[in-house]
C-alpha cells in the first residue's frame, strides 16, 4: 500500500469520530502548550538574567578577601586572612592588560538633606568605578581622582535618591550628611535600576577612603577591575593571582571572573529551564495515555473491517502502518495545535505582565513535536500489534 493511501485512510479513519479525534489530540496539545508556555517563560528570565549581569560589562574580574575551598569559607566573612587595601587596588592597576581598578566598601546609613532623612545604601568606590561597571553620571561629574588619604568629601547621587532629598530642585552643591560627615553633591548618576535586589538608583556613592572611615573598617571589601578585551580571562586572572599571593604571603583571597560567572549561571539556567520543560512534558504522558485508549476502543470497533483488510490480501505489516498512522497523526496534529497555543500564550502572558521575560526557545519547541510524534508511536504500538494478530475469519464474523 502506498503511504498516500495509507495516510488517506487514517485521516477519514479519524474525522469518522470527529469528537473522539479531537479530544484525544487535544490531551496532546494541552501538553505540548504547557512545555512550550513553561520554557518560554523560563527561557525569558534565562536571558533576562544574563542580561542585567552583562549590563556591568563580561571583562570585569573581581577579587574578594578570603579563600574558597579547604582553608576558608566564603569570601567577605571575617577570618585570620590578610584584608584588602588600596595599596593592593594601586598594584592591581599597574598590571599589564588591566585598564581599570576600583575598591569598594558598603553599608547602610543614614542620609539627611534640607530637612529630609533617608537611611540608603552608602557605597565607598574609588573614581575609575564607573568605567568598571559601565555606569555614568547623567548630571555633574563622578568623583574625582584624589590621593585616598586626602579625598574630598564628595559624594554623588543615584537617581532616586536626588528626588526622595531634593525633589525636582538643583542637587548639585547643595550638602547632604552621611553619618557625621558632611558631603557636597556634585553629580547625579543616570538611572541603572535593580541589581539582584539592590536598588542602584537608591544609594550615595562616596570616596572609598571616606567609606572606610564611615564603616570603621581597615579594608576594601572588593577589588574589581577590567581588562583588554582581547585577553583570556584566565590569563588576567592568573597574573593577579601571582600578584596578590607575592603581596599577602599565601593565596587568601578569591578571584571570580564575569565570564566564568555568567557561564555557570548560564548552566544553571538552562537546567531550570529544562526542568521546567520536563514538568509540562508531564502531560504529554497523560496524552499518550488517551492515545492507547482510543485506539484500543478503534480496534474493537472495527475488527470486522480489519478482518476485510485481511481477507483481500492486506499484509499484516500494512494493518500495523495504518493503526500506527492513524495514532502518529493524532499526536502530529495535537502537538502543532499545542505550539500554536503554547506560543500564543506566551505572548499574553507577556503583553499583560510586561515585567516577566517571555522568549519562545524554538528548539525546544521543535524538540516537544518530535517527542509528541514518539509519544503518539509508542501508545499506539500495542492497539496496532493487537489489529495486525487479529485472525481474519474470526474478525469477519465478529460483527
Amino acid at each position: 500500500m502506498r503511504w498516500q493511501d495509507a495516510l488517506h485512510l487514517a485521516l477519514r479513519a479519524l474525522t469518522a469520530h470527529q469528537l473522539r479525534s479531537f479530544l484525544t489530540l487535544l490531551g496532546i496539545g494541552v501538553g505540548i502548550a504547557a512545555v512550550i508556555l513553561l520554557t518560554s517563560i523560563g527561557e525569558g528570565l534565562h536571558r533576562f538574567v544574563l542580561a542585567e549581569f552583562s549590563q556591568f560589562g563580561t571583562n570585569v574580574l573581581s577579587i574578594n578577601p578570603g579563600r574558597q575551598g579547604a582553608r576558608g569559607g566564603p569570601p567577605g566573612l571575617p577570618s585570620t586572612a590578610r584584608e584588602l587595601t588600596l595599596d593592593d587596588a594601586d598594584a592591581l592597576a599597574r598590571l599589564p592588560n588591566v585598564r581599570h581598578v576600583t575598591a569598594s566598601v558598603s553599608g547602610n546609613a543614614e542620609v539627611r538633606a534640607q530637612g529630609r532623612v533617608r537611611r540608603t545604601m552608602v557605597l565607598g568606590v574609588g573614581p575609575q568605578m564607573q568605567e568598571v561597571y559601565t555606569m555614568r553620571a547623567r548630571v555633574g561629574q563622578f568623583l574625582p581622582a584624589d590621593d585616598a588619604a586626602t579625598a574630598r568629601a564628595f559624594v554623588v547621587l543615584g537617581a532616586k535618591l536626588k528626588r526622595e532629598l531634593f525633589g525636582n530642585a538643583n542637587a548639585l552643591g547643595e550638602r547632604v550628611q552621611i553619618g557625621d560627615e558632611r558631603f557636597r553633591v556634585i553629580g547625579i548618576m543616570e538611572e541603572k535600576g535593580q541589581f539582584l535586589g539592590i536598588d542602584l538608583d537608591d544609594a550615595a556613592y562616596i570616596p572609598v577612603a571616606r567609606g572606610m572611615s564611615l564603616f570603621r573598617r581597615d579594608g576594601v571589601m572588593e577589588i574589581a577591575l577590567t581588562y583588554e578585551e582581547a585577553i583570556p580571562a584566565a590569563r588576567v586572572a592568573e597574573s593577579v593571582r601571582r600578584l596578590m599571593t607575592a603581596r599577602h604571603g599565601q593565596e587568601d583571597f578569591t578571584i571570580i571572573t564575569q565570564e566564568d560567572m555568567l557561564a555557570t549561571l548560564s548552566n544553571i539556567l538552562d537546567i531550570l529551564t529544562a526542568a521546567v520543560g520536563a514538568l509540562g512534558g508531564i502531560s504529554l504522558l497523560v496524552g499518550g495515555v488517551g492515545i492507547v485508549t482510543i485506539m484500543s476502543i478503534a480496534v474493537t470497533e472495527r475488527t470486522s473491517e480489519i478482518g476485510l483488510l485481511v481477507a483481500l490480501g492486506a499484509r499484516r505489516r500494512t494493518i500495523l502502518t495504518l493503526f500506527l498512522g492513524e495514532a502518529v497523526v493524532l499526536s502530529g496534529i495535537g502537538g502543532l495545535l499545542g505550539l500554536a497555543a503554547g506560543a500564543g500564550l506566551a505572548q499574553l502572558v507577556g503583553l499583560a505582565v510586561p515585567a516577566m521575560p517571555v522568549a519562545t526557545p524554538w528548539q525546544f519547541a521543535l524538540a516537544a513535536e518530535v517527542v509528541a510524534l514518539v509519544v503518539g508511536l509508542a501508545a499506539g504500538v500495542l492497539p496496532a500489534r493487537r489489529a495486525a494478530r487479529l485472525d481474519a475469519v474470526e474478525a469477519l464474523r465478529a460483527e
